[in-house]
C-alpha cells in the first residue's frame, strides 16, 4: 500500500465522501485517498422519520463501497493522530500515512460519561434516542400508554440542533392517532432560552406548541438520569422559564430539579473523536480549528476540515456541508495551482428541515447572522414561505431530499 497521497480524506461521511466526489469531478487526475473503517454509510437525516415509523430503516443504509468515489483510493482503517510538522497522520492499523493536503472531516462521536446514568439507560426500555438507535424510538412509541413524555437534549452542540423537536412534534401526532394524547403531557426540557435562534422560524412553531400544548422548560441542563426511578435531573440556567406550564411530577435534589417520565428521548453530548481532541488541530473547545469563512486550518495551511467536526458558529447539518464542501475543494485546487486560496467564502448557511406533523414541515435556512435565507429554489415547488408549514416540504424531506442525497450530493455533483 502506498504510503503517500497528494491528498487525504478523514472520513466517509456525508463531509469526506463530498469532498473526495468534488474534488475528482474538478481534476480526475488527482491522488486522492480517504480513511474510513466502517462498512456501511447512513442517511442519517431520514432518523427522524424512522423513528416515528414513516420510513424504512434499510433504506438509510448502503454499503461503503457503493459510495465510495470512483477513483479514490479506500484506505479501510481508522485514523488516530497527526503529525502536521511532517505532513503525516497515524493509522490504528497501516502505520503513517503522509499527504499533501489533508482534509479532516471524521464527523463527531457521542460522550455518555457526560450525562450520568444515559449509557445505562439509552436505548433500553422507554429511554430512546433517533441520534443512535431509530428503530428503539419507533418501538417506544408504539408502547407507550401515556403519562409524561419527556423530550431534552444536552447542554453540547448536537448534530442537527432540531432534531429533538422534530420527533416530538411527530410523537405528538402519533400520540392522538393511538387514543393516548388525551392521558399524556408532552415536555420539552432544553438548555436553551428560546425554541428556535431565527424569529420568523421561532414565531410559527411557538404557534404549533400552542396547538399541539406541548408543555416547553427553558434553562433546564441535563445533568444525570436516574434509570430506576425514571428522572431526569436538571440545573436551572439563568434564563430558565416555563412555557404551556402544566403541573408535572418533579423532584428536588439540592439544586437540581427532578422530571419524571414515561418515556424519555434524548440527543446524546457530542464531542469531536478523541484523536481529534488530543491533537494540535484543535481550538479550546476541541473543535478543529479552521476559518470559519475558507475552511482551511488557523495554523496549518495545507490542512482543511469541514462538517460536523469543525469548529464554526453555525449547525451542525449536512445542509451545511453542501456549501462548505465547494469551498474546501475550490481552495485545495487553487493552492495546488496557484499557491494561493480561492475567493469562494462560506456564509455560515444552514437548513434545518423541521418535521411538524405527518405530512408537514418548516424549513429554516439561515447563515452565521442567524438571518432567514430560504432558497428562490423553493418557489419552483410552489412555496412561498418556507417559514410555514406545507405540505409540499413534507414531499421534499421524505422523497426528494433522499434522491439528491445519494444520486447527486454523493457523487460529487452541485444540488
Amino acid at each position: 500500500m502506498k504510503t503517500h497521497y497528494q491528498i487525504l480524506v478523514i472520513g466517509g461521511g456525508t463531509a469526506g465522501i463530498m469532498t473526495a466526489a468534488q474534488l475528482l469531478k474538478k481534476d480526475k487526475s488527482l491522488d486522492v485517498a480517504l480513511i474510513e473503517p466502517a462498512d456501511i454509510h447512513y442517511y442519517q437525516p431520514a432518523w427522524t422519520l424512522v423513528g416515528a415509523g414513516t420510513y424504512n430503516y434499510n433504506k438509510t443504509a448502503r454499503p461503503m463501497s457503493s459510495v465510495m468515489p470512483k477513483g479514490v483510493t479506500w484506505i479501510k482503517d481508522a485514523a488516530s493522530g497527526f503529525d502536521p510538522e511532517n505532513n503525516s497522520i497515524s493509522t490504528k492499523s497501516s502505520g503513517n500515512i503522509g499527504y499533501d493536503y489533508l482534509v479532516v472531516a471524521p464527523g463527531l462521536t457521542y460522550d455518555y460519561s457526560l450525562v450520568p446514568g444515559l449509557k445505562e439507560s439509552i436505548d433500553k426500555g422507554v429511554v430512546c434516542s433517533n441520534y443512535t438507535d431509530p428503530k428503539h424510538t419507533w418501538t417506544v412509541l408504539k408502547n407507550f400508554k401515556g403519562g409524561t413524555a419527556l423530550f431534552t437534549q444536552p447542554t453540547t452542540t448536537i448534530k442537527c440542533g432540531g432534531a429533538p423537536q422534530k420527533i416530538m412534534y411527530l410523537a405528538e401526532s402519533y400520540f392522538r392517532k393511538s387514543g393516548v394524547k388525551d392521558k399524556t403531557n408532552v415536555v420539552f426540557a432544553t438548555n436553551g432560552g428560546v425554541i428556535f435562534g431565527i424569529k420568523k422560524i421561532a414565531e410559527t412553531l411557538t404557534k404549533i406548541i400552542d396547538k399541539k400544548d406541548i408543555n416547553v422548560r427553558f434553562g433546564h441542563q441535563l445533568k444525570k438520569i436516574d434509570v430506576e426511578k425514571q428522572i431526569a435531573w436538571y440545573a436551572l440556567g439563568d434564563n430558565e422559564s416555563e412555557y404551556n406550564h402544566k403541573d408535572i411530577e418533579v423532584s428536588k435534589e439540592g439544586d437540581l430539579v427532578g422530571i419524571h417520565y414515561d418515556m424519555l428521548h434524548l440527543a446524546p453530548p457530542s464531542v469531536a473523536p478523541k484523536f481529534v481532541q488530543e491533537s494540535i488541530l484543535v481550538n479550546e473547545a476541541k473543535w478543529l480549528d479552521v476559518d470559519q469563512y475558507t475552511m482551511q486550518h488557523n495554523k496549518y495551511p495545507n490542512i482543511f476540515g469541514l462538517g460536523d467536526i469543525a469548529a464554526l458558529p453555525t449547525a451542525k447539518t449536512g445542509a451545511a456541508i453542501r456549501k462548505q464542501a465547494p469551498v474546501v475543494v475550490d481552495n485545495i485546487i487553487r493552492l495546488m495551482k496557484y499557491n494561493r486560496i480561492g475567493d469562494k467564502s462560506y456564509n455560515g448557511y444552514s437548513s434545518c428541515p423541521l418535521v411538524t406533523d405527518y405530512g408537514k414541515m418548516v424549513l429554516a435556512e439561515f447563515d452565521y447572522e442567524n438571518r432567514f435565507t430560504p432558497d428562490p429554489k423553493l418557489k419552483q415547488m410552489f412555496i412561498k414561505d418556507s417559514s410555514k408549514e406545507h405540505w409540499r416540504l413534507w414531499i421534499l424531506k421524505k422523497y426528494m431530499l433522499p434522491f439528491l442525497y445519494w444520486n447527486k450530493m454523493l457523487k460529487g455533483k452541485e444540488v
